[in-house]
Formats: C-alpha cells, structure tokens, sequence
C-alpha cells in the first residue's frame, strides 16, 4: 500500500514531468504552427500555383499520420522513444531553415520534413505521456499538457504576425526569427530527458506486453473517434466560411482571429475535460461525440455571428480531442503496446479528418440543403456514440 506522504510525492513528480513535456511542446507549437501560418502566404510569394501549394499540403499531412503506423510499432518494439521524441522534435528546425532560401521546392520539402517530425514524435511522446502521469490520472494528465501546448500555438502565429509588421513582410527575417525558439526548444527537452528518463525506464522494463494484440476495445474506440471526426466539419472549411462573409466589406484581416478564438477555447476546456474524464471515464467521450454536431449547425447561420458560434463549438470539441480522446488509450492499452497504439489511432484520426474535409467540402461547394448535412453529421455521432459504448463494455470484460 502507498501511504499519503508517497502519493503525494508521486503526484508531484508526475506534474513536474508533465509540465517540462508541455513547456517542450509548447515551445515546439511556437515554431511550427507558426510555420504552418505562413507556408502557404510564402510559397504564393515565391510563385507557388494553388496546385502546389495544396499538393505540399497533402503531402505533408500523409506523411504526418501515415509514418505513425511504423514510428509507433518501432517504438514499442526497439524501446528507443526517446530516441523518436529528439528525432521528431530536431526535425522542427526546419520551420525556421525556411527564411534561409527563396527555392519553392526547398521550402516544400521542409514543409514536409516538419509533418516527418510530428509523426516520429507523436506516438512516443504520447507513450512517455501515459507513463509519467502515473499517480495523477490521465485525463489531468493530457489536459494540462495540451493547455501548456496551445499556449505555444496562440504566441506563435501571433508573434509572427507582429514580426512580418515589424520587418514590413520580409518572410527570410521572420522565419529566421523562430531559430531561439528552436534552440531554447532542444535545451528544455534535453532537460526534461535527464530529469524524467529513470521513471519511464524503470516503469518500461516492467512491462511484458510487447507481443500483446491490441484489444477488441481499442480498434472500437479508434472507430468511435473515426466516425466522431468523420462527422465533424473541418476548422478551414468554418474559416472558408468566414472568408466568403467578410471578403465584401474588405476584412478579410479578421480570419486568422477567428483561428485564435479557436485556440483560446481549446486550451482551457482541454483542462477542464481531463478534470472530469478522471471522475466520470470513458462515459465522458460521448458529451465531445455530441457537441460535434454544433459546429455544423453554426456554420449555416447566416452573418458571422454564426461563424463565431461555430469556432467556440469547434474549439471546445479540439480541446477534447486532443486532451481526453489521447487519455483513454493510455487507459486501455497495455504499456508495451502505447506506441503502436497511438501510431494507429492518429493514422484513424488523420483519415477521418481527410475524409471529413472531402464530404464537407464536396457538400458547400454542390450547395446541399442544410437538413441533409445535418443528416450525414447525426448519422456519423450516433455510430460514433454507439460504438463508444462497445468499448465501454469491452474495458468491463477485461477488468
């Protein structure tokens, strides 16, 4: 038995731990989001097609959930998630390495060596995540991580932005000013490697579920959050909204804050939702499941009131999604098998948001009635509740 003065201490060192793995992502967030900002306005700058521009894109975003299905398994089965976590972060350099050419294909080709990173980083991260939070439950866990983290991604693009006023759009300067970042980025992690490896090292070697199979209940819950995200219409496609609103009365300046109301939701409700994944469970997923069904039904109001409704819902369902939807995989995966859980379920999540982008874009631009995209979204969150409830039962059966 753990008496009160060893839980206490546990409870420290897991937020200690927590808060250095957020402080790295955080800086990491005020690189490349930056980056992903203001790669598209770059590459149109150098003379990129559209084509390009959205090709780059697609690429990146393949690369990003694609590679996941091996980084996480190699993880697992080499136990070098350290080893991935310096690798993926490292590869953030190539934001800032941008403002050091005007080459087109050399700006793509770091584009995409950024989305490499996230997806070498993603699963093992995730796994150190699960195995630091021990003693603080994962829902708080993953919650004040992702708080940390949005902090990054609300000061980055913002600070940007202020650099490109400052430097009167000069885009080498302005990227070139994220190399700090970068470096004071690395020297955190490094730190955080000294100070948290003999926890998740001892905790690893204990571990005997290498081999395992991922359960039933796991490929269940990774369809619940496929359909979730299936059925939940993608942020650009609320923007491109909000462009179309604003484009008449020349404020266009105003969507990339429609993107910060975003942000600023997502942090505090990603705390917020850990708090009460760790009293209710996995229950808790299907309030997020429902909520999905907002966004849309904002987006087809008429005004920007409307496109603003639209954001807050988004954001509150994103702060979810990326808080508690990663927690419950900690907690029914075993420990040997975190990193290939996670590699797969971020390739599902990454197909349910193409697919998502692809239904929705197809349905605004062939003008389909309101009722029939209420339809497609309703159908998507029952399945998705539905199958959220499998897994329920299945986490019973394995207790």
């Amino acid at each position: 038995m753990i008496d009160l003065a060893e839980q206490k201490e546990l409870r420290k060192k897991a937020y200690l731990a927590i808060m250095f793995m957020g402080i790295v992502s955080m800086l990491g967030d005020i690189v490349y989001e930056s980056g992903r900002g203001i790669a598209p306005d770059y590459l149109y700058f150098l003379g990129a097609s559209a084509f390009l521009v959205g090709l780059t894109s697609g690429i990146g975003e393949l690369v990003g959930y694609g590679v996941r299905l091996l980084s996480g398994p190699l993880a697992d089965r080499s136990h070098m998630y350290w080893l991935f976590i310096f690798l993926g972060y490292g590869l953030i350099i190539a934001i800032p390495m941008m403002g050091l050419t005007n080459s087109i294909w050399l700006v793509a080709v770091f584009i995409i060596a950024e989305r490499l990173g996230k997806a070498l980083r993603s699963p093992s991260r995730d796994a150190v995540l699960s195995v630091v939070s021990k003693g603080l439950g994962s829902g708080k866990a993953f919650g004040l991580h992702e708080f940390i983290d949005q902090i990054g991604a609300v000061v980055g693009p913002a600070f940007l932005g202020l650099m490109m006023i400052w430097t009167v759009n000069n885009f080498n300067i302005s990227l070139q000013s994220l190399f700090p970042f970068y470096l004071l980025m690395m020297v955190v992690l490094y730190l955080t490697y000294r100070r948290i490896k003999g926890t998740v090292e001892e905790i690893r070697w204990q571990s005997t579920a290498t081999n395992e199979k991922l359960s039933r209940g796991f490929w269940m819950y990774s369809g619940a959050v496929l359909m979730n995200t299936v059925g939940l219409i993608p942020i650009a496609l609320i923007l491109y909204n909000g462009a179309k609103i604003l484009e008449s009365g020349g404020q266009l300046w105003l969507v990339p804050f429609l993107y910060v109301i975003v942000q600023l939701v997502d942090a505090p409700m990603a705390l917020v939702s850990g708090y009460f994944y760790d009293k209710i469970g996995i229950r808790f997923l299907a309030l997020p499941f429902v909520l999905s069904i907002l966004p849309i039904v904002f987006s087809t109001l008429v005004g920007l009131l409307g496109v603003i409704l639209a954001c807050i819902a988004y954001g509150i369902v994103l702060g979810m999604q990326e808080s508690i939807y990663r927690a419950t995989v900690s907690d029914i995966v075993p420990l040997g098998r975190r990193g290939s859980a996670y590699g797969f379920f971020n390739v599902l999540l990454g197909v349910g948001t193409f697919i998502s982008g692809v239904v929705f874009g197809f349905m605004l631009d062939i003008s389909v009635s309101p009722i029939l995209m209420f339809g497609f979204v309703i159908v998507a969150q029952t399945v998705a509740v539905a199958l959220l409830l499998g897994t329920k039962q299945e986490k019973l059966k394995d207790q």
